[in-house]
């Protein structure tokens, strides 16, 4: 792997886990002694980060790490449906539909209890948004789905763990992926768009109740996703 990949890997990691919280100031010296590289890799790293919104320059040597405000959270999820709703259309008339069958059994027999069952249901997450993409084949709303979904990790690890959303995530999935199997593109967009709406809610619901989680006043500044 080369150094720019290396040095972008392990700074979109820890952005997306917080350990790099909002708000951190990525200086050129600093970051280049501690990701052991030199400052043209991590120049080139830290521009794919400002590219997907991350990060932002706050002078030509020192970037900082954005912030998630309400306001771009909103911008996420409207982009998010539009291209979520179209994905599970195509899905649904695609040759793989009936494949989605196993997804809708593995969704309802995910179980929840506890973190390493939780961590299974994620990863049952991202093999189902893989599929979702595999049965789109759009590679230029698959490439901008991959770019929502950066941003959501973000998103995600800000929203308060609540048992009873997370149960009704499960069957919000298994309903898409049902009509996705039965070739029925408007179930599918209707059942994503709930889902969606459902997702929003409770993570603006778990910002409002949970000050220690709300964002900080550096925003991200982003008018668009791209």
């Amino acid at each position: 792997m080369r150094a720019s990949d290396q040095a972008y890997a392990t700074l979109l990691d820890e952005i997306q886990t917080g350990v790099l919280a909002p708000g951190t100031v990525l200086g050129e010296v600093e970051q280049s002694a501690r990701l052991g590289v030199s400052r043209t890799p991590l120049r080139s790293a830290l521009g794919r980060l400002a590219s997907e919104g991350l990060v932002a320059q706050s002078s030509p040597r020192v970037t900082v790490v954005t912030d998630v405000q309400s306001a771009d959270i909103r911008s996420l999820f409207t982009v998010r449906r539009a291209l979520e709703e179209t994905a599970a259309r195509l899905a649904a008339a695609s040759p793989l539909a009936p494949s989605f069958a196993g997804m809708a059994e593995a969704f309802a027999s995910a179980d929840l209890d506890g973190d390493a069952a939780r961590d299974a249901y994620y990863s049952l997450i991202a093999d189902f948004d893989a599929a979702l993409d595999a049965a789109a084949d759009n590679d230029y709303l698959v490439g901008a789905l991959q770019n929502i979904r950066i941003h959501l990790v973000r998103v995600r690890r800000l929203a308060r763990y609540r048992p009873e959303r997370l149960a009704a995530s499960v069957a919000e999935h298994r309903l898409i992926a049902s009509a996705i199997a039965a070739g029925d593109g408007d179930l599918a967009a209707h059942a994503v768009h709930v889902h969606l709406h459902n997702a929003l809610t409770s993570i603006l619901d778990s910002l409002e109740t949970s000050p220690a989680l709300a964002p900080r006043a550096h925003s991200t500044g982003r008018k668009r996703t791209s």
